[in-house]
Parts: C-alpha cells; structure tokens; sequence
C-alpha cells in the first residue's frame, strides 16, 4: 500500500510535467538549429563571391585557350551566361537590399 502512494505521484509527474517538458525541450532545439547565423550567412556571401570570380576565370581561360588553339573544345558546362539563373540574380538583389 505505501509503495502504491509513491508510485502514483511520480507517474502522475513523469506524464504530466516530465513529458512535456521533453518534448518542448526538443522543439526548442529543432527550432533554433533550422536557422542560419550571421556568421553562417557570412561565409555562404563570401563563398558565393569567391564562386562567381572562379566562375569568371573560368570564362577567361577557356577563351584564351580558344584563342591560341582553334581546336580546342569548350568544357561540357554551359557558361554562366549561356543558363538563365534567376536564383543567383535574386541572391545578387538581396545582398544589395542588405546593404
């Protein structure tokens, strides 16, 4: 009977406040890791920037290359001129807003 007393209170406990809190608890962290810090954003700017300049250097070795040897063969890859990207032309609208 006396072990049936304190049974009851820490089942009671463990559903009603133990639970809960568990689930909250972990909510709160899937929330917080879904977001982007600044410093995340940071480096993603910077690695955009640093994309598009290889991008260009790219683009400029293979004309040179296509200037000097009429027989060479352009990469596979489209330039980027040659693909619509709007996704990197919003990105490019948004840092400016930013700023």
């Amino acid at each position: 009977m006396q072990e049936e007393l304190i049974i009851v209170p820490i089942v009671m406990g463990t559903i009603f406040i133990g639970l809960p809190w568990l689930i909250f608890h972990y909510v709160t962290k899937w929330k917080t890791a879904a977001t982007i810090t600044n410093e995340d954003e940071n480096l993603l700017e910077e690695l955009h920037h640093m994309a598009r300049r290889l991008d260009d250097r790219m683009d400029t070795i293979e004309r040179i290359m296509a200037a000097d040897n009429p027989d060479y063969k352009q990469s596979a890859l489209p330039s980027r001129s040659e693909i619509p990207s709007p996704s990197l032309e919003r990105l490019d609208e948004l840092q400016k807003e930013r700023r």
